[in-house]
């Protein structure tokens, strides 16, 4: 996928976006917004509402999330904290819900990104891997077991 133009305008206002968001929602301050738009599509199956070289809105599961590079947090509390951190996602594990963590396994593994653990069926009733993008962010797809008769 690659990012919209950065020059054209977004499809809405930014603040008719942020009152459209519900739920949980969440958003990664990144490095290259474009290769994490890349990582979230073609692993994932996200899609880009608006996405350009420093912003993306995204859809994923009938949820919202963001990637934010990291010279838009100026003046951000969390500007000094993230700053020339390697792994900042080291003790956070975004997972995905309804998202085949096979196709997601293969997806990552074409596009050469790490597979922390393959797809395994757990304990708790989900089917899941562990994927590390390139900002060290653990993204867990999973899906719902069959329910033992």
């Amino acid at each position: 996928m690659k990012p919209s133009d950065p020059n054209a305008a977004p499809p809405v206002s930014a603040p008719d976006y942020g009152r459209s968001l519900r739920g949980l929602g969440f958003n990664l301050i990144v490095r290259d917004v474009p290769r994490a738009v890349k990582f979230a599509v073609d692993v994932l199956g996200a899609t880009a509402f608006y996405a350009n070289d420093r912003f993306a809105a995204m859809k994923l599961n009938g949820g919202d999330f963001m990637f934010h590079h990291d010279d838009t947090y100026k003046g951000n509390p969390l500007s000094g904290i993230v700053k020339g951190v390697e792994a900042r996602g080291i003790g956070v594990e975004l997972r995905v819900y309804g998202c085949d963590p096979g196709v997601a396994e293969a997806n990552a593994k074409a596009g050469g990104w790490t597979v922390l653990s393959g797809s395994l069926d757990k304990p708790h009733g989900l089917r899941e891997c562990m994927i590390i993008d390139d900002e060290g962010f653990v993204w867990i797809p999973s899906v719902h077991l069959p329910k033992e008769m």
